[in-house]
């Protein structure tokens, strides 16, 4: 067997050996060819060359399609390659320009809408536009903003040296590039300083302002946590409002469940002594706090919307506002009027049961008057001077403040403030840079979510008025804070003072309340724009452009 096997080996070899002997054979041969057969089979071999496959096809190459607007572009040849390709030359950074008031510009900033009738109106609303040096102040609370500027804005990715400097240069309510200190001066430091603010109380699982948000159903505070949160508050309330007095806090917020109030120091707004704005309010709110003994005023309520009781109110307060010794003296005339009407009707031989029947029904037709205007901007109510003590010492010991049914039951109110206050807590407001193409043009933006104070708009716009040639800011409200930028704006428009002196006593008393105001703990510039008392002092914003060369412009 193994004999065979050998055998068939050796066959094997063979077969090998001679394969190899006929292929030299073959070779030997084909030297022998002479130069012509050389030259026919290297053609044969080019022709039979395997072709690229990643070779473009140019059998079902399509035509080029040529754009219409790009048809008026150089074509630019390079030294280096024959091909031609169309570079489009970039277009200048396009001049912000105002619109009319758009309560969804944020849903249509990255729209391109058609041009209409309604877009030249609004350029021409644009060119007629009136450019100030200055930004107005808006008291309302804003919720969003978002910066627009086509060159780079300022970083949001901090160093270690930039965030410790704006963290200590606001807690110390510095200004570094006024003091001599070895802090961090750049734009993004400076940026990043303008993101805090104080906050008490500051729950971390619920949502305190706005108070009525989704995310706060289904909240339980037990009775310890109560009592112990009504003794931080009213320990917080008072600091806080010492401070405002002491003029070392220019303002500061209280948001309640159903009311929101704004405290003032002595010469912000123009106003020469501490003041308080409450929005909305309501009859049963206003019967309060004439049975305190607090007077107010409602600037904001329209004249001829009163009826015999809104009118007898008025001359109320304007009687009381006299002293007290006039409005003892002599009843109001509102009162007088029905006693009389109640006389002659008796002389005429009216039952009394059809009388009480009668004044029932006036006094349903006053009460259904009073309360047409609540929970309306209309309703806002004006406490100041003297006044704001008590109503300070009202709203401490108010059961009302503190809601003991439905959502953040047993939450004291949210203090807002842009200095620290006793049990604050700081809050920081995160933004987000984005690149955004409009138009052929790319522009940087910051996006910024949260609760936005009256001063981070002028602080803001200070430092990129500084170091930037043009940008844009759109703002959205919280809708039931818009009636403090309108009573403010009311107020100033008809000052207290005689109109002969009305200039001159504004700028004494706008460099009186900047000189008071001096360590209360924000930039020179930011508390110039709080006091000042000019014309367009004050404004409800919506949109802000700025150029260097025209200033501010603003709806």
């Amino acid at each position: 067997m193994t004999w065979f096997i050998k055998l068939q080996r050796l066959k094997q070899k063979k077969n090998k050996l001679a394969a190899r002997v006929s292929n030299n054979n073959n070779r030997r041969i084909g030297l022998q060819v002479d130069e012509t057969d050389k030259s026919k089979l290297l053609e044969a071999k080019l022709a039979q060359k395997r072709k690229n496959p990643f070779a473009k096809s140019t059998d079902d190459a399509k035509k080029l399609r040529v754009d219409p607007h790009l048809a008026d572009l150089e074509p630019v040849v390079t030294a280096s390659s024959c091909f031609v390709r169309e570079t489009p030359t970039r277009p200048p950074p396009a001049k912000f320009v105002l619109q009319k008031y758009d309560p969804q510009a944020f849903a249509k900033l990255f729209q391109q809408p058609q041009i209409t009738a309604e877009d030249e109106d609004d350029a021409e609303l644009a060119a007629r536009q009136k450019h100030t040096a200055h930004l107005p102040v808006d008291w309302s609370l804003k919720t969003r903003a978002r910066f627009f500027c086509p060159t780079e804005l300022p970083a949001i990715q901090l160093k270690t040296s930039q965030l410790a400097s704006g963290l200590t240069s606001f807690v110390r309510c510095m200004d570094p590039q006024r003091t001599e200190s070895t802090l961090d001066i750049s734009d993004a430091t400076r940026f990043n300083q303008c993101n805090y603010y104080w906050q008490h109380p500051h729950l971390p699982w619920l949502t305190l302002y706005p108070r009525t948000a989704k995310e706060n159903v289904g909240v339980v505070v037990g009775e310890r946590e109560r009592k112990a949160l009504a003794e931080e508050w009213d320990f917080s309330f008072r600091g806080l409002f010492q401070l405002l007095r002491a003029r070392q806090c220019p303002y500061f917020y209280l948001c309640a469940n159903t009311f929101t109030v704004l405290f003032r120091a002595a010469g912000v707004g123009g106003r020469a002594e501490s003041h308080a704005l409450v929005t909305p309010s309501t009859r049963g709110m206003r019967q309060a706090l004439r049975q305190e003994g607090i007077e107010f005023s409602m600037p904001l309520k329209s004249e001829g919307s009163g009826n015999a009781h809104d009118s007898s109110f008025t001359e109320e307060s304007t009687t009381s506002s006299l002293g007290p010794e006039a409005g003892e003296d002599a009843p109001p005339p509102a009162q007088e009027d029905e006693d009389d009407d109640d006389d002659w009707l008796e002389s005429l031989g009216v039952d009394e049961r059809e009388l009480r029947r009668i004044q029932s029904s006036h006094a349903r037709k006053q009460q259904a008057a009073e309360m047409r205007e609540d929970f309306s901007d209309n309703s806002l109510l004006l406490v100041d001077g003297v006044e704001c003590q008590g109503f300070f010492s009202y709203l401490l010991n108010a059961k009302s403040a503190i809601s003991t049914v439905g959502r953040l039951a047993g939450v004291p109110p949210t203090l807002l403030s842009p200095v620290a206050f006793p049990k604050a807590t700081m809050q920081h407001l995160v933004p987000r840079s984005k690149k955004v193409r409009l138009d052929g043009v790319d522009y940087f933006s910051i996006d910024i979510k949260g609760l936005i104070l009256p001063t981070f708009l002028p602080s803001v716009a200070e430092l990129l008025s500084e170091t930037r040639q043009m940008f844009s800011s759109t703002l959205a409200s919280s809708i039931n804070t818009l009636a403090f930028s309108k009573a403010t704006q009311k107020l100033l428009e008809t000052p207290e003072m005689p109109q002969s002196d009305a200039e001159g006593e504004d700028a004494a008393g706008q460099v009186f309340g900047e000189q008071n105001l001096s360590e209360c703990g924000l930039l020179p510039g930011v508390v110039g724009s709080i006091c000042r008392t000019g014309q367009h002092a004050v404004g409800l914003l919506e949109r802000v452009c700025y150029q260097r060369d025209e200033g501010y412009a603003w709806s």
